[in-house]
């Protein structure tokens, strides 16, 4: 499991991350909400544990700009503050649940198994990146009003990228997710990415699969 820990204090986070990979977790440390954010666009987290209070962005801040771009991935906001006024803040930001300092690691570990057990989210009838509307339940992909036809697999590739539009997706955990963790021949990712971006470039839209060398591919909504 993939963790994102945003904290600023020095001995929290050692606590926690300490804990976390302990308990088998790969776990990502950053001091701030700007470096939260960029570690975002970088890699895809199966949980995020964020302190409310950080330099920079705070962690409302910070989870209301994730969810603004579409990230799903469950938050266990962390904060010293505990009236009713901060919790409903702290999960109106789009926060999954909500713990009080201090804390027992044991009671950190507990949300977390609860968080990941909720499975991942419902399919939504439309994911939308900038002028690019996806349809999970037809197959269907419009472009700046222009509809655009895909083979199966040209269609679950972009649909993961637009779910994690503006996130950087490693090549990877693409092939895991388009081939069932079966990996094809090395440059049959390369092939369906090229043949996705030729057919968006021939819309009239604003939205550009990018690739990351040495890191993997984004869509970017424009």
């Amino acid at each position: 499991m993939k963790v994102l820990l945003v904290e600023d204090e020095p001995d929290a986070r050692w606590t926690v991350e300490k804990g976390l990979t302990e308990e088998g977790c790969a776990v990502t440390s950053v001091e701030d909400g700007t470096a939260a954010l960029r570690a975002v666009t970088v890699s895809a987290f199966d949980l995020i544990v964020l302190d409310v209070m950080l330099p920079g962005p705070s962690g409302l801040d910070v989870c209301r700009e994730l969810r603004s771009r579409g990230v799903t991935t469950p938050v266990l906001m962390l904060t010293a503050r505990d009236t009713v006024s901060d919790r409903i803040r702290g999960l109106d930001s789009g926060a999954d649940d909500y713990l009080v300092k201090p804390y027992d690691f044991g009671e950190l570990l507990a949300r977390t198994r609860a968080l990941l057990r909720r499975g991942p989210p419902l399919r939504p009838e439309a994911i939308v990146a900038g002028d690019l509307t996806i349809r999970p339940h037809t197959g269907e992909v419009v472009s700046a009003g222009t509809r655009v036809p895909l083979t199966p697999k040209e269609f679950g590739v972009l649909e993961y990228l637009a779910r994690h539009a503006g996130q950087v997706i490693a090549h990877q955990e693409l092939l895991d997710h388009a081939w069932d963790g079966l990996e094809p021949d090395s440059n049959v990712l390369e092939v369906y990415v090229a043949r996705i971006r030729r057919k968006l470039e021939q819309t009239a839209s604003k939205a550009r699969l990018r690739t990351r060398r040495g890191h993997g591919y984004v869509l970017v909504p424009g």
